[in-house]
C-alpha cells in the first residue's frame, strides 16, 4: 500500500487542490478529514463527496459540535478566556479539535504524514503542527501553501487544468473562519487599520445601532456549566447556539482589534462572538458572587496565561493541563442564576443570585439590620497601613 497523507480538509479551493497536488508530488494517497464545529455552510456529505471527486482515496467527516462545545468551549468559558482581554479565542479553540481528529485518522489509516492549508504568516500553522507533535510525534507535517509558495492564482489554474468540481471564480474579499463559538474576518480593505468595517463584514450579528426592544434572559449555571436559559434545560452547545441567536440579534459580540500574533506581527481582525461574550459576561458575574477574594484574584492571573497558551497553540501542554485542574477546582461553587439584558450591542448583568453566594446582605447594608461591627475597623486600618507609615517616616527623615 502507498504511503498515506491525512489532510485537514475544509472543502474550499486550497485544500481541494491540495488533494491532487500532494498525490502528484509525493506519490501518496490522500485521506481528507473534515470536522464540523458548527461553522454552517455546506453539509458534511457534500464536502465528503467533493473530497472524493478531487482525488481523495477516503474522506472522513466528523460532526464534532457537541465535543467542541463541551470539551473546548466550556473550559474557555470557565477560564473567562479573552486573549488581550478581548478576543474569545474563536479560531484558537477549534484547532486542537481538528488536530485530535487528524491524529486519530492518521492512526486508523496508517498515515505517515498530516497536511494542512495554513500560510506562514498566521498562528494556525503553529497550532496544527505543535498539536500534532504533542499527540503523534512520529507524524511528519506537510504545508503546501506555506512551504511551496502557493497563491490563489496558482490554485485556480491547477483546479481548472484538472477540471476539479469546485467554484474557482467567486472570491470573497475577506478571509473568514467560523464555528459555533464565533466568527473571524480579516484581509481585504480591513488590512488598512484606519478603514472602518462595513455591515457586509458581519454575519452572526445585527447592527447594534438599529432601534429594537431589549431582550432579557436568565442563565442558570451549575458548577460553572450553563445548564438552563429562562428555565429551559440546555446542553453547552444549545446554550451557545441560543445565545448566538439572541445576543447576535442585539449586535452583541462585535470586536474590531489589532492583535499580537504569535509569529511576531500585528494583525487587524474583526470578530463576532455573541454567544461567547454573553456567556463569559454572565459567568464572570456569578464568579464575583461565589468565588472567595484571593482565589478570584489569583484566578484572573491564571485566566490570562490560559488564554495565551491556547492562542499560542499549546492546548496539549503540561502547563495548560495543570491550569485546567486549577480552574476546574475554582468552579465548585459557581452555581446560580444571572439575569442579563441584551441591547445595543452590549450584554449587561442586571441581577444575580446563588445558594453558594458569599454576599451577606446584613454585612453589606448601611441600613437597619447592619451586622458589621464597625468598631473593629479602626484597628484594622491602623495595622494595615503600618508598614507604609513606617516607611514614610523613614523617607521623610532623610
Amino acid at each position: 500500500m502507498s504511503d498515506r497523507v491525512v489532510l485537514a480538509y475544509s472543502g474550499g479551493l486550497d485544500t481541494s487542490v491540495a488533494i491532487g497536488w500532494i498525490a502528484e508530488q509525493t506519490g501518496s494517497e490522500v485521506v481528507a478529514v473534515a470536522v464540523d464545529l458548527g461553522q454552517g455552510g455546506e453539509d458534511l456529505e457534500t464536502i465528503r463527496e467533493r473530497a472524493l471527486a478531487c482525488g481523495a482515496v477516503d474522506a472522513v467527516v466528523a460532526d464534532a459540535r457537541e465535543e467542541f462545545a463541551q470539551e473546548y468551549c466550556l473550559p474557555a468559558l470557565q477560564a473567562n478566556a479573552l486573549y488581550m482581554d478581548r478576543y474569545p479565542l474563536v479560531s484558537a479553540l477549534s484547532r486542537p479539535v481538528i488536530v485530535k481528529h487528524l491524529a486519530e485518522a492518521a492512526k486508523y489509516h496508517g498515515a505517515t504524514t498530516v497536511a494542512h492549508g495554513c500560510t506562514g504568516k498566521g498562528n494556525d500553522q503553529v497550532r496544527f503542527e505543535v498539536g500534532i507533535g504533542a499527540l503523534a510525534p512520529d507524524l511528519k507535517v506537510l504545508a503546501p501553501v506555506r512551504d511551496f509558495a502557493w497563491t490563489r492564482e496558482k490554485a485556480i489554474v491547477w483546479a481548472q487544468e484538472r477540471d476539479l468540481p469546485i467554484d474557482v471564480d467567486k472570491k470573497s474579499p475577506y478571509s473568514v473562519d467560523q464555528n459555533v463559538w464565533g466568527r473571524a474576518v480579516e484581509t481585504g480593505f480591513l488590512e488598512d487599520i484606519w478603514n472602518a468595517p462595513i455591515e457586509e463584514v458581519y454575519s452572526y450579528t445585527c447592527d447594534p445601532a438599529e432601534p429594537r426592544d431589549a431582550d432579557e434572559l436568565v442563565i442558570t449555571f451549575d458548577r460553572g456549566v450553563p445548564v438552563a436559559i429562562d428555565g429551559e434545560t440546555v446542553t453547552v452547545l444549545q446554550a451557545i447556539q441560543e445565545l448566538n441567536r439572541r445576543a447576535g440579534a442585539q449586535g452583541v459580540g462585535r470586536l474590531d482589534m489589532v492583535e499580537d500574533r504569535l509569529v511576531g506581527i500585528k494583525s487587524r481582525e474583526i470578530y463576532e462572538a455573541p454567544g461567547a461574550i454573553a456567556l463569559i459576561t454572565a459567568h464572570q458575574e456569578l464568579e464575583s458572587v461565589t468565588v472567595e477574594r484571593d482565589l478570584a484574584r489569583f484566578k484572573r492571573q491564571v485566566e490570562q496565561r490560559w488564554g495565551e497558551l491556547v492562542y499560542d497553540g499549546l492546548w496539549f501542554s503540561p502547563l495548560k493541563d495543570a491550569l485546567d485542574a486549577f480552574i476546574e477546582q475554582t468552579q465548585q461553587h459557581v452555581t446560580g442564576e444571572v439575569r442579563v439584558v441584551l441591547h445595543g450591542g452590549r450584554a449587561v448583568v442586571s441581577g444575580r443570585r446563588s445558594e453558594e453566594s458569599l454576599y451577606d446582605f446584613n454585612l453589606a447594608t448601611y441600613d437597619e439590620g447592619d451586622s458589621f461591627d464597625q468598631s473593629l475597623a479602626k484597628g484594622f486600618v491602623q495595622l494595615w497601613g503600618l508598614p507604609s507609615k513606617i516607611a514614610a517616616k523613614r523617607d521623610l527623615n532623610k
